[in-house]
């Protein structure tokens, strides 16, 4: 966490300046509205590079979009009045966080400006897809008058969302319009937002894809999501569906769609994104049959482009008289002291946070409880636990800026309790997760850790003491307190040449119910962790990655 904030805070400059504070924008755009009270606003659309380099140094603040690269090359030139960047859209890759960090410039984005046209886009595909548009349109364009065709109706059929964030939700809504019922896998989304919805919630990805006549993907691309739809889950579609990947190239394996569109257990699919964008001309989805192609046009509506240069506008504005709440991409570094008292313990929030991601997603509320005396005020650790938790499951990189609005539009509620000493530690940090609305479905996860020095350790699981280095990869395994079981794990990954780095035993009491973690060096595959679960002495086993 710590090596991930910038070494200079970020400091807005005094809006009570009688000089206006100036703003560049370069690349094109529609800005909208550019006369603002106490700003001067250039709007110089497609500025070349040089000149872009050449008149920055008299700027407080820069507004891009992809064209222009900002590197190390461009901030040196920008000088030290540059406090803010503004990326209109989504993506930041053409700048340099890390650089920026370190200078302290804050980086902002506008990532909701095209929820709406994206969501559109995705149902545009689905409708075209299930009246076969584009192979109507291409056999007219080449003469054949074919109306032997026949579409399916969209209406009392069931859509299926792998993703319930913004751009799934509004999906859903449009979808419903139709008379669609609809279903979404999104583990990361607490209960009570698809029942705000009206959405039915699947158990899991493959009890979504069995039950689905259409699939659309509203994902952010990770390395949870890389290729989540390839083969076998097509093949668990029901024969003639429909498949859309208006999100992120790769989260549809691209060769696995064209098969499956050949052999004719797709009816049709409509794609907007590539792995690599622009596609070669020998790209397989160029001569796949009943596959609708467009060129990542899912931002590209004249409302979103509006929307999202006021947007950016605003939010640099704001972020210059100091509002910084809304689009951060970084995050800015806290004062040094605060930051040589605290570091450890941000590192352990967040790791904290990232260890009950995994054990308990989609949760409906978060408490972190404070234990001893801590050497300044904790408040920024319920911060890093939120980006910890969050971290992976929304469409934005949660930071210590953005993290609890993101927190709060996920529908996750946070408290924070302070309690007395702790019984073992000088410190302590407890978070815990609850998901479900009571009864069965109430699950609760606590984890909890210290710090030693500035390294953090991981001091509870649920009810039981342990003590370990939280990294890499944990297995946390519990069974019968009884001689065994930890020799037969030991064996077991053993044999699959898995080297154990720690491990850390607790106990509620002699012969009761015992949990014990393991450091590994390597992950474990799904069949390795359901062998080791199917172990006599073992009633449950988890994997997490630190």
């Amino acid at each position: 966490m710590t090596a991930s904030l910038p070494a200079r805070p970020f400091a807005a400059p005094d809006p009570t300046q009688a000089a206006p504070l100036r703003v560049l924008i370069c690349d094109e755009m529609n800005p909208g509205h550019l006369e603002h009270a106490g700003f001067e606003i250039d709007y110089e659309g497609n500025l070349p590079r040089e000149e872009t380099l050449r008149r920055l140094p008299d700027y407080d603040a820069l507004i891009t979009r992809s064209r222009t690269k900002v590197d190390r090359e461009l901030l040196e030139a920008a000088g030290e009045r540059l406090k803010v960047i503004g990326r209109g859209g989504v993506g930041v890759d053409n700048i340099d966080l890390e650089a920026c960090s370190r200078r302290g410039i804050l980086v902002l984005n506008a990532p909701e400006s095209n929820n709406v046209s994206a969501a559109e886009l995705a149902i545009t595909h689905l409708m075209a897809a299930a009246r076969g548009l584009t192979r109507s349109d291409r056999l007219t364009r080449a003469g054949e008058w074919d109306r032997k065709f026949l579409g399916v109706e969209l209406k009392d059929k069931t859509l299926g969302i792998v993703g319930l964030g913004r751009i799934g939700s509004i999906v859903a809504d449009r979808a419903q319009g139709l008379r669609l019922n609809v279903v979404a896998f999104d583990p990361y989304v607490p209960e009570n937002k698809f029942e705000r919805l009206g959405v039915t919630r699947a158990a899991g990805l493959d009890d979504l894809l069995a039950q689905v006549d259409f699939l659309t993907v509203h994902t952010p691309l990770t390395e949870e999501t890389q290729g989540m739809i390839g083969a076998r889950e097509l093949a668990l579609l029901r024969p003639g569906a429909i498949v859309v990947n208006a999100a992120r190239g790769g989260i549809v394996e691209e060769g696995a769609l064209v098969e499956a569109l050949k052999s004719g257990h797709l009816f049709g699919a409509g794609v907007d994104v590539f792995v690599d964008e622009p596609p070669t001309p020998e790209h397989v989805f160029l001569g796949a049959p009943n596959l609708g192609i467009t060129a990542h046009l899912g931002a590209n509506t004249r409302e979103a482009q509006e929307r999202v240069g006021a947007e950016i506008v605003g939010r640099v504005l704001a972020a210059l008289h100091g509002d910084v709440s809304r689009g951060a991409v970084n995050a800015p570094a806290l004062d040094a002291k605060t930051l040589e008292l605290l570091g450890g313990y941000l590192d352990l929030g967040e790791k904290l946070g990232r260890i009950l991601a995994q054990l308990l997603p989609g949760a409906s509320d978060l408490e972190v409880t404070f234990r001893g005396e801590f050497p300044a005020d904790p408040a920024p650790v319920v911060t890093a636990a939120l980006v910890g938790y969050l971290s992976g499951s929304t469409d934005e990189r949660p930071n210590m800026i953005n993290a609890r609005a993101l927190a709060k539009e996920r529908g996750l509620n946070l408290a924070v309790r302070e309690e007395g000493d702790s019984p073992d530690y000088q410190t302590e940090v407890i978070v815990k997760v609850v998901s479900g609305t009571g009864g069965e479905k109430r699950r609760t996860r606590t984890v909890g850790g210290t710090v030693f020095g500035r390294s953090p350790r991981l001091t509870r699981l649920r009810d039981f003491r342990v003590e370990l280095a939280p990294e890499g990869f944990i297995l946390i395994a519990s069974n019968q307190d009884r001689p065994g079981a930890v020799a037969k794990l030991s064996n077991l990954l053993g044999t699959w040449g898995v080297n154990i780095a720690g491990m850390a035993l607790g106990r509620a009491e002699k012969g009761g119910q015992a949990l014990f973690t393991l450091t590994l060096d390597d992950g474990l595959t799904p069949e390795q962790l359901q062998a080791i679960r199917d172990l006599d002495v073992i009633e449950s086993a988890f994997l997490v990655r630190v």
